[in-house]
C-alpha cells in the first residue's frame, strides 16, 4: 500500500484528498494516515491540508521496495523488487530466488553488499547507504551463446540512463564497466544459468558508485562516483528505475532481433576505447591494435598493425587497462546445467 500511495502523490499535480486514497486503495482513513506518518518518518517532506490532501513537497534519497516500486514506469522489468537493508551479495540471492522459480523481472536491491564481487571475483566495495547494488532476474528464449550480448545491453542501458537522468558524460568500457574520463563507476557482472540448448535464467549484476565521497588509497586514481563528478547528492532510487526503464526498452530490440545492430552505432559512439591502441592477449602470444568499435554480436573488432582486422573473440581477452576479460565456460554433454560468468 505504502508504494501505491507514494505513486498516487507522486503522479498528481494537485492535493490528493484522503477519500481518494482510500477508495483507490479499498482501505481506512486511519490506514492511509498511518501510511502517511511511516513516511514522514523516514524522511518525506508531506503537506497536509485540511478539506485539501496530501502532497509530497520533498523526497529524501530512500532506498526501500516502496520507493522504488513507486518511482517504476516499466511493464515487467524491475516491477517486483525485493530490498535488503544488508545481504552478501544481491547476485548470489537472485540466483538463490531463481531456483525456487522467481518470475521473470525480479530485481534484488541491497543498500550494503558484505560479499559483493565484481571481475575475476574480486571484491566490490560496498560501503552502506552510499550506493547502487543490484542484481535482475531474466528467463529470456534464446540460445545460450546469445547470452553474453546482455551485458552488452545492460551496459548501454544504464550510461544512457546516467547520460539523461544526472546530465554526466558517461562512457562504456568494453564490455561491461562504465567510466567517467578514465575513472570506473560501474561494473556488470552476467551469470548465467542453461543447459546445451537452453537458457535457465541469467542473472545481470550492477554496481554503481553513487554517493561516495572517499575511496580506499588504492582506488583514488582508479575509480569515482557521480556525486563527486556532479559535486550534488543523487537520488538513488529514481536511478534504478530509470536504467530499468531503459533496460526494458533495449531488451525487448534484443530479444525479437538477437543481436546487436539495433544500438550498435550508438554505444560505439561511447565506447571508450573506440580509435585508440589496446593490447591483446591470446594463447599463442600478445600484440597491440586499434579497437574499431563491436559487431553486431557485441564482440571488439581490432586492427592490426598490418592492417588485418580481427574480431577480440570470448576465447580472447584485452588487458585490464584497456577492457575486461571475456570468459566463457561451456559444457557439451546433454542436461548439463554449466555457469558462466561473462566478466
Amino acid at each position: 500500500m505504502k508504494a501505491e500511495i507514494l505513486k498516487m502523490l507522486r503522479e498528481s499535480k494537485e492535493y490528493v484528498s484522503g477519500q481518494q486514497l482510500c477508495e483507490r486503495l479499498q482501505v481506512s482513513r486511519t490506514a492511509v494516515w498511518k501510511v502517511i506518518k511511516q513516511l514522514e518518518n523516514e524522511g518525506y517532506q508531506i503537506e497536509a491540508v485540511r478539506n485539501r490532501g496530501y502532497r509530497i513537497v520533498e523526497c529524501p534519497d530512500v532506498l526501500s521496495q516502496e520507493e522504488i516500486e513507486s518511482l517504476m514506469q516499466t511493464e515487467c522489468i524491475g516491477r517486483h523488487v525485493i530490498y535488503y537493508e544488508e545481504t552478501d551479495s544481491t547476485n548470489t540471492r537472485i540466483k538463490h530466488l531463481a531456483e525456487q522459480g522467481k518470475e521473470h523481472g525480479t530485481l534484488a536491491v541491497a543498500d550494503r553488499q558484505n560479499s559483493g564481487k565484481g571481475r575475476r571475483g574480486r571484491a566490490w566495495e560496498s560501503p552502506l547507504g552510499e550506493n547502487i547494488y543490484m542484481s535482475l532476474l531474466l528467463r529470456p528464449t534464446m540460445e545460450p551463446s546469445k547470452a553474453p550480448m546482455l551485458t552488452l545491453v545492460m551496459a548501454y542501458s544504464a550510461a544512457m540512463a546516467i547520460r539523461e537522468q544526472e546530465g554526466l558524460e558517461v562512457g562504456i568500457k568494453w564490455p561491461n564497466d562504465l567510466v567517467i574520463g578514465t575513472k570506473k563507476i560501474c561494473g556488470i557482472l552476467t551469470e548465467m544459468s542453461a543447459e546445451v540448448d537452453y537458457i535457465n535464467y541469467v542473472v545481470i549484476g550492477v554496481g554503481i558508485n553513487v554517493n561516495m565521497q572517499s575511496f580506499p588509497e588504492e582506488l583514488c586514481e582508479k575509480a569515482t562516483s557521480l556525486r563527486v563528478e556532479k559535486e550534488s547528492p543523487i537520488k538513488r532510487s529514481a536511478l534504478i528505475a530509470c536504467i530499468m526503464k531503459k533496460f526494458e526498452e533495449n531488451y525487448e530490440r534484443f530479444v525479437k532481433e538477437q543481436n546487436l545492430k539495433f544500438l550498435q552505432e550508438d554505444y560505439n559512439r561511447l565506447l571508450v576505447s573506440k580509435e585508440k591502441e589496446v593490447r591483446v592477449l591470446e594463447p599463442g602470444g600478445e600484440y597491440n591494435a586499434y579497437a574499431l568499435g563491436i559487431n553486431e554480436t557485441g564482440e571488439l573488432l581490432v586492427r592490426k598493425e598490418d592492417g588485418e582486422e580481427e574480431t577480440v573473440l570470448r576465447e580472447k581477452s584485452l588487458c585490464a587497462e584497456s577492457t575486461g576479460i571475456f570468459r566463457r565456460n561451456v559444457c557439451t554433454k546433454k542436461n548439463c546445467t554449466v555457469w558462466c560468468e561473462f566478466i
